[in-house]
This record gives C-alpha cells, sequence and structure tokens, in this order.
C-alpha cells in the first residue's frame, strides 16, 4: 500500500497507493482519500503524527517541524519527498497520450525538439517542470520562459538538469525521475554550482 526510502542523507521519499489506502479506510470522496491519504503516508514518514499547514501560496509546510516538504498526488498515487535541510519538490504524473496536446503550453522550441513525441519524455518534462515550480514556491511562473529541463537521455530512469530563472532568482537543480508502474516520479535532488 505505501512505500518509504531513503533518498539521501536528508530526505525521504513515500508513495501510497490511493485505492488501497481507501478500501482500508473505508473512504468514497475523492477529497478525502487524498487528504487522509497525506496525512496517514505524514505519519509514516515521520514515526508520528504532524500538523500539515499551508503557506498564503499553498505550499505545504509542518507545523513544529523545521523540515521542508512537497506533496503530489495523479490518479492512484501520492507521493511526499521530506528533507531536513533544503527546499524540495515532487511530482507524479500518470503517462498518458493527453500531453500531447497540451505540449507547446510548457515547452520551450529547444525541449519540443528534444522530445519529439514521445509521450514518455514529454511526462517526464512535464514532471520536471512541476517539481521545480513546487521547489520555487512562488507564483507567477511561466513555465517555458522561467523552467528550463535540459536534455533528458535515459528513458525510464535518471537524472535531469533543470533550471529556474526568474527575476534575481536563479537555481541549476538535479532532478531524479523514474518511471513506476505507468507514472512518471519526479524530485528534486540538490542544486547545482
Amino acid at each position: 500500500m505505501h512505500h518509504i526510502s531513503s533518498i539521501h542523507a536528508h530526505g525521504r521519499l513515500g508513495v501510497l497507493h490511493l485505492p488501497d489506502f481507501a478500501k482500508l479506510m473505508k473512504l468514497e470522496a475523492k477529497r478525502d482519500i487524498e487528504k487522509g491519504g497525506t496525512v496517514y503516508l505524514l505519519e509514516k514518514l515521520f514515526n508520528h503524527p504532524v500538523e500539515l499547514c499551508y503557506t498564503d501560496e499553498g505550499k505545504p509546510y509542518l507545523n513544529n517541524k523545521s523540515c521542508h516538504i512537497s506533496i503530489t498526488h495523479s490518479h492512484d498515487k501520492l507521493a511526499i519527498v521530506v528533507n531536513e535541510i533544503k527546499e524540495v519538490g515532487v511530482d507524479i504524473e500518470l503517462i498518458r497520450d493527453k500531453v500531447l496536446k497540451i505540449k507547446h503550453k510548457f515547452l520551450s522550441e529547444t525541449e519540443l525538439n528534444n522530445c519529439k513525441d514521445d509521450v514518455q519524455i514529454l511526462i517526464t518534462y512535464w514532471a520536471c517542470k512541476e517539481a521545480m515550480y513546487k521547489y520555487y514556491s512562488k507564483k507567477e511562473v511561466d513555465f517555458i520562459e522561467h523552467l528550463y529541463v535540459h536534455r533528458i537521455v535515459e528513458k525510464d530512469k535518471g537524472i535531469a538538469i533543470g533550471e529556474i530563472k526568474i527575476g534575481n532568482f536563479n537555481k541549476k537543480l538535479n532532478l531524479h525521475y523514474e518511471k513506476t508502474d505507468e507514472y512518471m516520479l519526479v524530485y528534486t535532488l540538490d542544486e547545482i554550482g
């Protein structure tokens, strides 16, 4: 139903299969399943209950905890990344061809040329940009102008390099991506340089 793993010295990843959680807790409403699943997975990540709060910008944080968190869900999966030291971002996306219709809304010309019409690669780019957006955690982000993903070489698992350039904010990040079942999971690892 859930899986917890260490992603580096200061970070952990939790993934929850929402239908199994809904069945166990006898929940039917999508919002109740997602909210309950988030609380459940956070408790598993920390081995005790925690209080989830949100900033005015909608970024999640834990009351009385100094670590950083990021939360994502897509269809049957929920994922949470926690880092004791640095900001984090995570995204999980169901791999489906719907992305072909919107690729021009989030990819630059160079990125479009790197992807062609490979649905899995397009979803990986989308998830990388969503993870960077959550890492940045402020509004007013243009996915084409402010977020850039360098060419993705390996298809199912690897490290991508992403850049966030907004005004004076300029960060280059390592992004871990991996295909899990029919989903693509991406989370920020560390800053480069």
